[in-house]
Formats: C-alpha cells, sequence, structure tokens
C-alpha cells in the first residue's frame, strides 16, 4: 500500500519551524511512513528571531496553500509547524492561531483543540481567550458540544468506547456553589446532557486530580475548561512528544506542541520531537482514513 502523503508547513519563517521541518523530513522514521510534502513561502525581508507583520503574512499564506492542497487530495493530511500570533495581528489578521483559522477556511463552525500523548489526552473547550473571560464563555451548549465531539472523535484514534473526564472551572469543582458557581449551573447540567445521550463521560471533578486519575487510566480523555488548566500537565508529561490535533475538521490536522522559540531560532538546535510525532500521528490517521 502506498504511503500518505503529508502536508508540512514550515509555520513562521522566522522561527525554528523551518529548521524543525528540515530534520523532520529527513527522518528515517518519517519517511517510513509517509511521503512528506513541504509548503512554504518564500520571504526576503525577514529577519530570523524576530516578529514581523511579512512572517505573520508568509505563514498564512502558506496555510492555506496546505488547506486548499489537503481539500483538494493533493495531500492526505496536514502537519504545522508553530507560528506567531503576534506576527499574525502584525499582518493585520484577525485569526488567533491555526485552529480558528482552519475552522474559517473549511468552512466548519464547531472544532477543538486536542493535545494528544501516549499518557495523557487533554481536549481544551476555551482556546485562545483572556482568563478573565472564561466563565462567560463557558455555555452549556459549549461544554455539550465539545463533549459529543470528543466522544465521537477519539475512536478514530483507536479508543473504541472513550472514557471522558470533565475538569471543573473553579477550585473543588465549586465545592457544591461555596467557590464558584459555575461548575453547577453549567458544567453539570452539560455532563447530564450528554450521558442521556449515550455518552460516558463524568465530572465536573476538581482540576488538582482529574489529570491524575487520567493517567492512572480511569478516563481515556480530559476536557479542560481553559487553555493552562489543559497543557500544563500534557507539557509536564510530555514536552515534545504531544500533538496538537485540531478535531471537527473534514481534513487531518496536526501540529507540534510548542511554539516558534524565536530565541533560538537559526542556531541549529531547535528538536524536531514533536514535529516528527505531529507527522506519524496524520500518517497513521490518514492511512487508517
Amino acid at each position: 500500500m502506498s504511503r500518505p502523503r503529508i502536508g508540512i508547513t514550515v509555520g513562521d519563517p522566522a522561527g525554528i519551524g523551518p529548521e524543525i521541518v528540515d530534520k523532520t523530513v529527513r527522518d528515517p522514521g518519517v519517511l517510513a511512513v509517509c511521503e512528506p510534502v513541504v509548503f512554504a513561502t518564500p520571504t526576503t525581508s525577514i529577519r530570523v528571531g524576530n516578529v514581523s507583520g511579512a512572517a505573520g503574512q508568509a505563514s498564512f499564506d502558506t496555510i492555506v496553500r496546505a488547506v486548499e492542497a489537503a481539500q483538494a487530495g493533493k495531500v492526505d493530511a496536514i502537519a504545522t509547524a508553530p507560528i506567531s500570533k503576534l506576527a499574525f495581528a502584525n499582518a493585520g489578521l484577525s485569526w488567533k492561531g491555526h485552529t480558528d483559522l482552519l475552522a474559517h477556511l473549511c468552512g466548519v463552525s464547531r472544532v477543538a483543540m486536542m493535545f494528544y500523548s501516549a499518557d495523557l489526552k487533554v481536549v481544551l473547550i476555551t482556546v485562545h481567550v483572556p482568563l478573565a473571560d472564561v466563565p462567560g464563555l463557558l455555555t452549556q451548549q459549549l461544554v455539550e458540544d465539545t463533549i459529543t465531539l470528543t466522544a465521537q472523535t477519539l475512536p478514530k484514534f483507536g479508543i473504541r468506547k472513550p472514557r471522558l473526564g470533565l475538569a471543573g472551572l473553579n477550585p473543588h469543582a465549586g465545592e457544591s456553589g461555596v467557590l464558584g458557581k459555575e461548575d453547577g449551573a453549567v458544567l453539570v447540567p452539560a455532563v447530564a446532557a450528554a450521558r442521556a445521550r449515550g455518552i460516558d463521560v463524568s465530572g465536573p471533578f476538581p482540576a488538582d486530580t482529574v489529570f491524575l486519575r487520567a493517567v492512572r487510566k480511569e478516563f481515556d480523555c480530559v476536557l479542560a475548561c481553559y487553555h493552562d488548566q489543559g497543557l500544563i500537565p500534557v507539557k509536564l508529561l510530555a514536552f515534545g512528544k504531544a500533538v496538537n490535533v485540531t478535531i471537527g475538521l473534514p481534513i487531518i490536522r496536526t501540529s507540534v506542541d510548542h511554539g516558534t522559540a524565536f530565541d533560538i531560532a537559526g542556531q541549529g538546535v531547535a528538536d524536531p520531537g514533536s514535529m516528527i510525532e505531529a507527522v506519524k500521528l496524520a500518517a497513521t490517521l490518514a492511512s487508517a482514513r
């Protein structure tokens, strides 16, 4: 059987993306499972290690071409190197990162960010928003939709009957309302509604223990209420090996678990580990499809 073609974007050209992509496409393990197809946009006025609108525009143009190739069937999946949200803003682009841009390009309204590793899998209910905005954004509908999307997606990763755990928003998951009302008013009814539809989800549980319970195999995946709540445990356990997967897209998209690392760009010392894992996972998902 032929190897899947995986489109690999170099991300922000001023960051470590070009370096880790170059190392990835030379990796024997990658070449054994896929045919890499690199997407990059020529640049002339970009200084390595510096944030700029020109680099933001270049990374945007590269993503658009890779998505178009996936939609046209020219590649079977895409794996993306990191971009800079500040560079996007400097280019006058309104998107906060890959996730919302990919949803726009693919014409879908409900996507989620999942971080996948051998020890822990986490899906974020809210992503790149200020912490102060999280309670107002956590509606019962959003939580239900994210639970449903997660339950529908995990079988594609070989988890046939996923067991989901929901992390509480407040300390002690609100302690019956003493430490916050959102857990009881929003999260509890969302879980009840999802369970009534046959989804194996429990919670909300105190966030200081639910990730440990997942690592001990009580849950297959944890749903986190906000960005850092979910990513701190993943990166503590599997930094450089975890893979960012956008779920809910009609195309397969994976990415790294780190940023542009402008401080070490151009020095030849960037670790391609997460990029390699992202490409391999994209190939696995593409082959299964």
